[in-house]
């Protein structure tokens, strides 16, 4: 059985490979290679829900976790934990509405969407990890 305290860096590591799933994908989609871009971002939405899960599993388990820096870090942190969180919240059901008009192939409705989707959901990913290293990564100072 896996510890409490190992879910965290779980948690990091889910979050970078969506971020790196999620630009291959935007790489193979620029390239017409659309099998890989669906492969890329089907897997993206795996990574993102076992993320969720393990975040959920974790704090209904273990409570907050609370931020120790002061000064500059400590507002910066905070900074970038609320527009993280209130992005996380937001992103939610975009996937769900880029991905329903995908796997319907109406490719005219996923594609404008997708467009605002990809960079939310990338900025929710790429800060989750920058969160992940500002609690656990004793930027405790300043």
């Amino acid at each position: 059985m896996i510890g409490l305290s190992v879910l965290p860096a779980v948690n990091a590591s889910l979050n970078a490979t969506t971020a790196v799933l999620l630009v291959l994908g935007y790489f193979f989609i620029r390239r017409k290679i659309v099998m890989r871009h669906k492969q890329c971002m089907l897997t993206a939405c795996g990574t993102s829900a076992l993320f969720l899960a393990s975040y959920l599993y974790y704090h209904f388990h273990h409570g907050l976790t609370r931020f120790g820096g002061k000064g500059f870090v400590r507002a910066l942190y905070f900074v970038i934990l609320v527009s993280h969180t209130f992005l996380a919240v937001v992103i939610l059901p975009m996937v769900a509405v880029v991905l329903f008009w995908a796997l319907r192939g109406r490719f005219d409705k996923h594609a404008p969407i997708a467009r605002i989707t990809l960079p939310i959901w990338l900025y929710v990913s790429v800060t989750g990890v920058v969160v992940y290293w500002m609690l656990y990564g004793n930027l405790t100072c300043c």
